[in-house]
């Protein structure tokens, strides 16, 4: 099965043993991080550094004009990325004989929302989600889509994975996150993460729910969540909580919302593009899911992009939506974490890989190369002699 694995440019620049040391991994390809959100983390083997911390989301590469005059724009990074570290890391990869593609992180950005309050999510007590831009909002979704484009198609890449191209929520996985005081459940993670930003209220006005009369029917929903009762699991559970014409409508909203943003940012890759770049998204079958991986339609999506990369850490349940769907062309990647510090097993992979196969993977994705242990490091090389 082929073979990437996710990488930082500061896994590499600065580090000339780094390429042949992922090479050697048996991987085949690599996806280099062009347009990151922010991060602190481990460089364990780096002769010059052990921490990098990214203080903010940035694009790792010289932008170009199209952003002259907007207010909307990517970040530069700052000392942790300085220049174009994505381009000298990618050549160095390049020689070392690996496939390159991109790894562009979108609607999650902490900076963006802090300096432009307007763009963010706002939950139903009217809290806002700095992390989270709505892409709802029409300058919000321009910016999107040019930064995909800009961002995916870095000289000599030859494909791009497209993370966070969808609605992002309540879970943020940042910042000493303090949110799991109250079990929220699926159903009310997502009573969290509705939006009633001027373009969501708008949206539901169009189809006929009045916003603050939906806003009122979450809160009123969660009161009881808040104190201990159980949400429920499941569509079943929002509808439970919202009712089932408000669940339906919120759903529509969201799912068109989300698709046809997908649709654009795809386009945009594929006209700056050369011919056979391959585009994929970061996926979850269930659609009204949010956050890294984008809650997708598994048929859409494949009818739009060339394939996913499936979460598979804790089971590869999530590719069977996709591969139900037969097409034959897609790439189906199960993305496995192979740190065992963060919850991966590198042990396992070798099993964890057959049956990801067995239930339609194409290929494989390794989370992450840079962060490993040399013991995890080894455990992976062992696994994928044997594949």
């Amino acid at each position: 099965m082929k073979t990437s694995a996710f990488v930082y440019p500061w896994d590499v620049n600065g580090d000339p043993e780094a390429p042949a040391r992922i090479a050697a991994l048996g991987v085949q390809q690599v996806t280099l991080a062009a347009a990151y959100h922010s991060t602190r983390a481990l460089t364990p083997r780096h002769p010059r550094h052990r921490v990098v911390t990214a203080e903010h989301a940035a694009v790792l590469y010289p932008t170009d004009g199209r952003w002259e005059g907007r207010a909307l724009r990517p970040y530069p990074a700052g000392d942790w990325a300085p220049g174009d570290a994505y381009g000298e890391a990618a050549a160095a990869l390049a020689e070392a004989g690996l496939e390159v593609h991109t790894w562009v992180v979108l609607a999650h950005n902490s900076r963006l929302g802090a300096e432009h309050p307007e763009t963010s999510v706002v939950n139903a007590y009217g809290d806002r989600y700095p992390w989270a831009p709505c892409i709802a909002q029409p300058v919000t979704r321009a910016y999107l889509v040019d930064l995909a484009a800009e961002a995916a198609v870095r000289p000599g890449a030859r494909g791009t994975e497209l993370e966070s191209l969808g609605w992002y929520g309540l879970a943020h996985l940042h910042a000493h996150d303090k949110t799991a005081g109250v079990g929220l459940g699926d159903a009310g993670q997502y009573l969290m993460s509705l939006c009633f930003c001027p373009a969501c209220r708008a949206g539901y006005g169009e189809r006929g729910l009045d916003a603050e009369e939906l806003a009122d029917a979450v809160r009123t929903a969660l009161e009881p969540v808040w104190q201990g009762a159980p949400s429920g699991g499941g569509w079943a559970g929002v509808e439970k909580l919202l009712g089932e014409a408000k669940a339906t409508v919120t759903r529509a909203w969201r799912d068109d919302t989300a698709r046809t943003l997908q649709e654009a940012a795809v386009a945009a890759v594929r006209a700056a593009a050369p011919d056979g770049f391959q585009v994929l998204l970061h996926a979850d079958p269930v659609s009204y899911h949010c956050g890294a991986n984008a809650g997708v339609d598994p048929a859409h999506i494949l009818s739009v992009a060339d394939g996913v990369v499936v979460p598979c850490t804790g089971g590869s349940g999530l590719l069977t939506p996709f591969a139900e769907q037969g097409r034959e062309c897609a790439v189906l990647a199960a993305n496995f974490t192979i740190v065992s510090g963060m919850g991966g097993s590198s042990r396992r992979l070798a099993a964890d890989a057959a049956r990801a196969r067995d239930l339609g993977a194409t290929q494989l994705r390794l989370y992450h190369a840079g962060l490993a242990s040399d013991g995890d490091l080894a455990a992976v090389r062992s696994a994928l002699a044997g594949l």
